[in-house]
């Protein structure tokens, strides 16, 4: 790799990782070998995520337990399903998620940052039993939160969540785990983020 190769870093949790399927079929993986069959030099997105994450969980890691790049070429977040699924309070991801687009904002200076919305696991055969209805106000509301801080901040949003409650919960749309999203899944989302990461 060159000295003029694009740098990437993937903030998240399982969603970011791939949960459930091999590394390469992650949404972050698919999205790089997009960018790079269009041409661009670009290294390997250094992810940091972990499943179970929420948004202050991946705060905590990024001050204390991860040494960064001084800038980025490209940020990607997505963050805050644990908030929900754990039943924290809409105020605190506000703040949280907050802190985490600024960090974004300021690691892309010159580059470019994409906020993804989260999807809505209430349509998976995992949420069998659960109101899925109450699952799918929480998410909306939480993403109403995430794409108002995107807007005033000037990042670039990506909205996953409707076409995810449509495929989602697909026998196709799932991983063995019945949780995590395919690799056929995870295609939409890489062609969604490559679209952004390679205008211009």
């Amino acid at each position: 790799m060159t000295a003029a190769n694009k740098n990437w870093l993937a903030l998240g949790d399982s969603y970011t990782i791939g949960e459930g399927v091999q590394l390469y079929d992650s949404f972050p993986y698919q999205a790089l070998q997009l960018l790079r069959a269009g041409g661009m030099q670009i290294n390997a997105p250094e992810i940091v995520a972990q499943t179970g994450w929420t948004s202050g969980e991946l705060i905590h890691h990024l001050q204390h337990r991860t040494r960064l790049l001084p800038r980025y070429d490209f940020v990607s977040l997505l963050i805050g399903v644990n908030n929900q699924y754990r039943g924290l309070p809409e105020s605190e991801y506000a703040d949280e998620f907050t802190i985490l687009a600024n960090k974004a904002k300021a690691l892309a200076e010159r580059g470019k940052v994409a906020v993804i919305s989260i999807p809505d696991w209430g349509v998976t055969p995992f949420a069998a039993g659960r109101d899925t209805a109450v699952i799918c106000e929480q998410i909306d509301q939480y993403n109403g939160i995430n794409r108002e801080i995107s807007g005033k901040l000037g990042l670039s949003y990506i909205n996953i969540t409707e076409t995810y409650r449509l495929e989602g919960g697909r026998p196709e749309g799932v991983a063995e785990d019945k949780l995590h999203p395919s690799a056929g899944i995870y295609a939409g989302w890489a062609e969604k983020l490559a679209a952004v990461f390679g205008k211009g």
